[in-house]
C-alpha cells in the first residue's frame, strides 16, 4: 500500500549528535522513553543554542520557516514531557541528511 500524501523533505542537519540518550536518575524501575529525531534535536541546538533566528535557522536546515516551528515547537513539548515525567530522552531517527557545509 502506498503512502500517501507529499513526501517528506530531508532536513540538512551539520552532524550527529554527541550524545544519544538522557535518563532520568533517582526514578525507580524502567522509565518510559521518548524519542526525539535528530531534525528535532537539530532545531533545538540551532534556535536555543546557537541563537540563529527561525528564519535563519530554516535556511541552514533547507527548509520553510513554518517548518522549522512546526519542528522547534515538537521538539519543545517532547523535553518538557521528557523532564516532567522523568522520561528517558532518545535522540534517533527523523527526516535529516548530514551535511557538513552548512
Amino acid at each position: 500500500m502506498f503512502k500517501r500524501g507529499r513526501p517528506k523533505k530531508y532536513r540538512l542537519v551539520k552532524c550527529d549528535p554527541k550524545i544519544s540518550q538522557f535518563s532520568p536518575r533517582g526514578k525507580p524501575g524502567r522509565p518510559d522513553e521518548i524519542n526525539l529525531g535528530v531534525d528535532e534535536f537539530e532545531a533545538i541546538r540551532l534556535a536555543d543554542f546557537m541563537g540563529l533566528t527561525q528564519k535563519e535557522a530554516a535556511q541552514s536546515m533547507r527548509i520553510s520557516q513554518q517548518t522549522f516551528s512546526r519542528l522547534l515547537k515538537r521538539a519543545h513539548k517532547l523535553i518538557a514531557e521528557s523532564i516532567v515525567c522523568g522520561k528517558i530522552l532518545k535522540i534517533q531517527g527523523g527526516t535529516y541528511v548530514i551535511s557538513s557545509r552548512l
